[in-house]
């Protein structure tokens, strides 16, 4: 299987395939394990040919299914790990150095993942990007293991089922699943960025009003 530009994404292709050559469906596992830790590798490249290989008789469906998504368990518990070591009290110092963040930002962020966590946990991990970097917040207020643990196996399982079945079935075809995932994958970027910017103008305009309040009372002769 390769792509017509015999891009990066060839590469990677060829490099799943050979390891699922290898040692079989723990092979696709090792590899949405590392999706995991570098979201930029393709989870929607990656999954379909695990369900193309198990549809090719290299190793059963139940295999496919199992090891994905046990490779998503550990590379979330990774960066779950990670979120755990950098703590609450470091992200607040760390976010002390930055511009235009407080750390009441902080604090805000904390007590809306303490009421909408789990459900943040379930379906970011059927988001591109969002599935890796979910994991390290649910570490920084160390969310229960065994609740962190259930919701990525069940929100991983849906999100694996999806595109494992799509090589399974379509075969060869399997790109047009993946086309419709790019599309959710650009969604994502573009509401992320224009979240962003909607933060960076609004925190902007809060600094020059602050500012501006300050030289109205240093020059105020009472």
């Amino acid at each position: 299987m390769t792509t017509p530009d015999g891009s990066w994404l060839t590469a990677l292709i060829d490099g799943v395939v050979g390891l699922m050559d290898l040692i079989g469906a723990p092979g696709a596992g090792i590899a949405i394990a590392l999706e995991n830790l570098f979201p930029p590798l393709p989870s929607e490249v990656i999954l379909p040919m695990a369900g193309l290989a198990a549809a090719r008789g290299s190793f059963t469906l139940f295999e496919a299914l199992f090891w994905t998504t046990a490779g998503s368990v550990v590379g979330a518990f990774a960066l779950y790990g990670i979120g755990a070591v950098l703590g609450l009290d470091r992200l607040r110092a760390l976010v002390k150095r930055l511009p235009l963040l407080h750390v009441d930002d902080v604090d805000r962020t904390v007590a809306w993942f303490g009421r909408h966590g789990g459900k943040a946990v379930f379906f970011g991990r059927m988001l591109p990007i969002f599935r890796s970097l979910i994991s390290i917040p649910a570490g920084v207020v160390r969310m229960p293991l065994w609740r962190f643990g259930l919701l990525t196996l069940a929100g991983s399982f849906v999100w694996n089922t999806v595109f494992v079945l799509s090589g399974y079935v379509l075969g060869a075809q399997w790109h047009i699943v993946e086309e419709y995932a790019g599309v959710l994958q650009h969604v994502v970027i573009a509401g992320a960025a224009a979240a962003l910017v909607w933060f960076t103008v609004v925190r902007v305009r809060q600094l020059r009003g602050d500012r501006a309040r300050g030289r109205a009372v240093d020059s105020d002769p009472a």
